[in-house]
C-alpha cells in the first residue's frame, strides 16, 4: 500500500506555478464522465478547507516562522484550488453545477458510510446522505422548470433521482445537530479521513448555495436555495461535531495534508480522463512535500511522530466514485423516518423537533414542496430518474403519470 510518509514529493521551493501553468482547459460538460466532474468538485472542497484551516491556524499561531511556512504552503494550496475549480466549465449553469454538487454529496457520503469502521460515525453518514439525496431530487425538478433540461444529462444514470428524507422534515433544533466526537487516540485512522472529507464537501456546498442562491430571478429558485442552504449549515454542524476537539493544531495539520494525499492518490488511480489524471498526479506530488513539512512541525512542536496520528500502514483503500443505488435504496427503506434527539437518533417526532418545525414552517408550505407542486402543474408530473424500479418506500412512490427512466 502507498505510504505518503515515505515520499518527499516536489520540493516546496519549486511548487509555485506561473499563469500559463494555471490556465487549465475546462472539461466539456456535454462529454465529461459524471464522476470526473464529481472528483473535481470534491477536490475543490478539500482544497478550500485546507486554505480556510491554514488561515485559522495562522490567526492563533504566535510563532512567526511557522506562520511564514503556513503562508507559503497556503499560497500553493490556493493555486491548487484555482486549478481544480477552474476545470469546471463556464458553460455550465449554476443549477447544473448544483446537481453535480449534490451528486457528490450522495455518492461520496454513501461510499464513506459503506466503508466507515465505527458504528456511530457510520450512522451519522447514513443519516446525512438521505437528506442530500432528497436535495438532488428537488433541484432536478427545479432544473427542468427553469432550464427545460433533465438531470440525467448531469448524473448520467449512475445516481438515481427520487425523494429521500423530505427536506421539510430536515429542520431540527440546533442542539440536535451536535454529535458526539470520536476519540482521537482510539479511533481508526480511516475515520479521521472520512470525517474531514465529508465535512469539507458539505462546507463547500453550504458556501456555494449561500452565495449563488440570490443570483436567480425566479422566486422559487431563490427560495429553494435559501431553504437547502440552511440544511447544509446543519450538515456542517452535524459532521464537524464528529471531530475530536482535543486534537492539537499540529495533528490537525498532519491529518489535513494526509487526507489530501489520500484523495489525490485515490482519484489518480481511477481517473478516466488522462488530462485530469495529470492534475491529480501533479497535486499529489505537491501534497507529499506539504505532508513532510507538517510532520516536521508535529515533531518539533508536539513531540510526536505522524504515525501516531494517521497510523503506520500507509493509505487506506482508494476512495471510489461508483454507483450506490442498492445501498441507498436499503437506507431509504430502513432509515427515512429517523430524526435526531441530542447526539442520538430516534423515529418519533419529539417536542423539540416539533417546535422547530412550527417555528420554521408555520402553516406555510416550504419551497422544497412548492417546487414539486409547481413542476406537476407545469408538466403534469414530477421529475424522477428511477433506474432500479419504484421507490422502496410506498408512500413516496411517484404519483400516477410521473415519469421514470
Amino acid at each position: 500500500m502507498f505510504n505518503p510518509l515515505d515520499h518527499k514529493g516536489i520540493p516546496l521551493d519549486q511548487q509555485i506555478r506561473n499563469w500559463r501553468e494555471l490556465n487549465v482547459e475546462p472539461i466539456d460538460p456535454e462529454a465529461v464522465d459524471p464522476y470526473t466532474r464529481c472528483r473535481i468538485i470534491t477536490m475543490n472542497g478539500i482544497e478550500a478547507e485546507a486554505i480556510m484551516f491554514s488561515h485559522q491556524f495562522a490567526r492563533v499561531c504566535p510563532d512567526p516562522d511557522v506562520k511564514r511556512q503556513l503562508a507559503y504552503t497556503r499560497f500553493v494550496e490556493s493555486q491548487q484550488q484555482r486549478v481544480v475549480n477552474w476545470l469546471l466549465p463556464g458553460l455550465a449553469s449554476v443549477l447544473e453545477t448544483t446537481l453535480g454538487y449534490e451528486q457528490v454529496a450522495v455518492d461520496l457520503t454513501a461510499w464513506v458510510a459503506r466503508h466507515e469502521p465505527d458504528p456511530y460515525l457510520k450512522q451519522a453518514y447514513e443519516f446525512g446522505v438521505l437528506e442530500d439525496f432528497d436535495h438532488l431530487y428537488r433541484y432536478a425538478n427545479l432544473y427542468e422548470m427553469v432550464e427545460r433540461r433533465k438531470a440525467e444529462k448531469i448524473v448520467a444514470g449512475v445516481t438515481e433521482v427520487m425523494p429521500g428524507r423530505p427536506t421539510v422534515a430536515e429542520f431540527r433544533h440546533p442542539y440536535d445537530n451536535v454529535n458526539d466526537p470520536y476519540d482521537k487516540d482510539a479511533v481508526d485512522p480511516r475515520s479521521k479521513l472520512h470525517a474531514l472529507t465529508i465535512l469539507s464537501a458539505e462546507q463547500q456546498v453550504m458556501l456555494y448555495y449561500m452565495n449563488t442562491g440570490p443570483q436567480y430571478m425566479e422566486p422559487i429558485a431563490r427560495q429553494l436555495y435559501q431553504e437547502i442552504s440552511l440544511i447544509e449549515q446543519e450538515h456542517v454542524t452535524h459532521y464537524e461535531s464528529l471531530v475530536d476537539p482535543g486534537e492539537t493544531w499540529w495533528e490537525r495539520l498532519v491529518t489535513h495534508e494526509y487526507n489530501e494525499c489520500w484523495l489525490y492518490w485515490s482519484f489518480m488511480e481511477q481517473e478516466s480522463d488522462p488530462r485530469i489524471k495529470a492534475v491529480w498526479e501533479l497535486h499529489l506530488q505537491m501534497e507529499l512535500a506539504h505532508l513532510q513539512q507538517a510532520a516536521d512541525l508535529l515533531r518539533r512542536h508536539d513531540g510526536r511522530e505522524p504515525e501516531q496520528i494517521v497510523g503506520d500502514t500507509g493509505l487506506p483503500e482508494p476512495l471510489m466514485f461508483e454507483p450506490n443505488k442498492e445501498y441507498l435504496r436499503h437506507l431509504l427503506a430502513t432509515q427515512i423516518d429517523l430524526t435526531k434527539l441530542g447526539a442520538g437518533y430516534v423515529r418519533e417526532a419529539h417536542e423539540r423537533f416539533e417546535q422547530m418545525q412550527e417555528a420554521i414552517h408555520g402553516a406555510q408550505k416550504p419551497p422544497s414542496e412548492v417546487v414539486i407542486d409547481a413542476h406537476r402543474q407545469m408538466f403534469g408530473d414530477e421529475y424522477r430518474l428511477e433506474t432500479e424500479g419504484p421507490h422502496p418506500v410506498e408512500s413516496l412512490r411517484a404519483q400516477e403519470g410521473s415519469r421514470r427512466a
